[in-house]
C-alpha cells in the first residue's frame, strides 16, 4: 500500500497536474497527497436553475472546482501567485443563493499549518457571483468552508507547488 501511494505521488499526480515529461513534484508536495479525499463537482450552482459541471455546493452557496482531480496546482507559467513569505494564492469563484457577506475559512488536514486567508472584495452585490482570493500558507490537503449567514459549504482540496511556482508575486504577508 505504501508503494502504491508513493507511485501515485510520483507518477500519476504529476500527469494530472499538467506537468511536462521530466518535471517533478518536490518531496514536500508528494508527502500526504494520496490520503487527501478531495471533493469533486456535484453540479449544483447556488441560486441557479441550470447545473454547472464544475460547481460544488448546495442551493445556498457553491464554489467552482475546475481543477483536475481536486488539485490546485501552482507551477511556473501557471495561475495564482506567491506572497513574499511563500504562501500560495489562487482565485476562487463562489455563488451565493442567499443574501449576505461571504466568509471563507480553511485548515490543513495532513499537517500543522496556519489557517488560510481570504480576500473577499466588495462590489459584487449581496447575492450571485463572488470572486475571491484564497491564500494557502503551505501546500497540502486543505478543508475549506464558505459561509453566508447560516448557509455554508465545506469541501476538501489538495494544494501542490511545483518548482518555484507561478511567476506572479504579490507583496502581501
Amino acid at each position: 500500500m505504501r508503494f502504491e501511494k508513493r507511485l501515485l505521488g510520483m507518477v500519476i499526480l504529476p500527469l494530472l497536474a499538467g506537468l511536462s515529461p521530466g518535471e517533478e513534484l518536490s518531496a514536500s508536495v508528494v508527502q500526504g497527497t494520496a490520503d487527501c479525499a478531495v471533493a469533486t463537482p456535484n453540479g449544483i450552482a447556488a441560486g441557479e436553475a441550470q447545473a454547472d459541471p464544475w460547481s460544488y455546493g448546495n442551493h445556498q452557496i457553491s464554489v467552482w472546482l475546475g481543477w483536475p482531480e481536486g488539485t490546485v496546482v501552482f507551477k511556473p507559467g501557471g495561475s495564482g501567485f506567491l506572497t513574499r513569505n511563500g504562501a500560495l494564492g489562487m482565485k476562487f469563484g463562489w455563488r451565493r443563493g442567499v443574501s449576505g457577506q461571504l466568509a471563507i475559512e480553511g485548515r490543513r488536514l495532513d499537517a500543522t499549518a496556519p489557517p488560510v486567508r481570504a480576500e473577499v472584495p466588495s462590489g459584487y452585490g449581496a447575492r450571485g457571483f463572488q470572486a475571491t482570493y484564497v491564500i494557502f500558507p503551505t501546500p497540502g490537503c486543505w478543508e475549506m468552508t464558505g459561509r453566508v449567514g447560516d448557509a455554508s459549504v465545506t469541501f476538501v482540496t489538495r494544494v501542490v507547488k511545483i518548482g518555484d511556482g507561478p511567476t506572479w508575486r504579490r507583496d502581501v504577508p
